[in-house]
């Protein structure tokens, strides 16, 4: 049985689907694989990995004869996941095993915008450093600061657990509980983004978000790119409408707005919510034994339908 993995994964999780007997077909290149390279590698595959960087849509679908679609993410935007009911293909994820890694990047982006962590590098390194002096880099104190995380599920959760830590008042917006945002916008110094990617959170902080928030506040997102609208967010950080941000993720990545670029007041990483050694192993063994259940006539480990994503 041939399948197609999408971008080289940990070597524990290709161990795993090499002792299964199946004929693993792996892109090798360093940035993810062109659609046409994509349709053309899927041809006769009965399983595929994908990476949150592969649109698998109808197309990609029709092109081969998938029984399983093992996503290597816990969420499944990328997917079609309708289309794949209509096909009779299972879709399955990574929950838990990345929660606290992505939490603990939050928190990383957290602390480096607050106390203003990649200026104050950039300042030394520049050799412009004069010494000290108390007006210098002046930041956020967390102790006291109110967190207001958007989406309290398992990384949101993980997050306030953390934040607590510090002396942080949390308060959360959720579909099924919590403050309406626009009160949590209000009132928050540092607002977290841990929703899904769905067409209601789509731009879900845009200019109006923005507009509500506290001009010393703070946004981090380590969700989804296109829950915040790019070109408003650098609208709001280069006029002072907010004070900084933390972004993992972009709208159009691995595309960066031009406008964030040239801020200084924002720390850019290149998606490494879940980039720690063991929890990427952890994903690999995941995405593995769930294809490997399924392609044996097993129920998947991590089953994601359209009402569960």
């Amino acid at each position: 049985m041939r399948i197609l993995v999408t971008q080289t994964i940990d070597e524990s999780g290709m161990a795993r689907l090499n002792s299964a007997g199946l004929d693993v077909d792996v892109w090798l290149g360093s940035s993810p694989i062109p659609r046409d390279e994509l349709l053309r590698r899927v041809s006769g595959c009965v399983g595929i990995i994908p990476m949150p960087t592969d649109l698998i849509d109808g197309q990609v679908m029709d092109a081969a004869d998938l029984s399983v679609i093992a996503n290597h993410a816990v969420g499944t935007d990328n997917v079609d996941l309708a289309a794949a009911a209509a096909r009779g293909i299972l879709v399955t994820n990574t929950p838990d095993v990345l929660t606290d890694a992505t939490a603990d990047l939050a928190m990383a982006l957290l602390l480096s915008a607050a106390r203003r962590v990649v200026e104050g590098d950039a300042l030394v390194r520049s050799g412009d450093f004069e010494g000290w002096c108390p007006t210098l880099l002046r930041g956020t104190d967390l102790a006291g600061a109110t967190l207001g995380i958007v989406g309290k599920g398992r990384i949101g959760s993980a997050v306030a657990h953390r934040a607590a830590a510090f002396g942080m008042e949390i308060i959360h917006s959720s579909r099924t509980s919590g403050l309406p945002l626009e009160a949590l916008l209000e009132s928050a110094d540092v607002v977290s983004l841990h929703c899904p990617l769905t067409a209601a959170t789509h731009h879900l902080i845009d200019a109006t978000a923005l507009g509500r928030m506290k001009k010393t506040a703070i946004l981090i997102n380590t969700a989804r790119g296109p829950v915040v609208d790019e070109a408003a967010l650098v609208s709001a950080l280069s006029t002072g409408q907010i004070a900084a941000a933390g972004l993992d993720v972009y709208e159009a990545e691995p595309q960066v707005h031009p406008g964030l670029i040239e801020l200084h007041n924002v720390v850019l990483l290149p998606h490494l919510g879940s980039a720690t050694r063991a929890t990427r192993r952890h994903m690999a063994d995941l995405v593995a034994d769930n294809l490997i259940a399924v392609l044996g006539g097993h129920p998947p480990l991590n089953p994601v339908t359209a009402e569960c994503p």
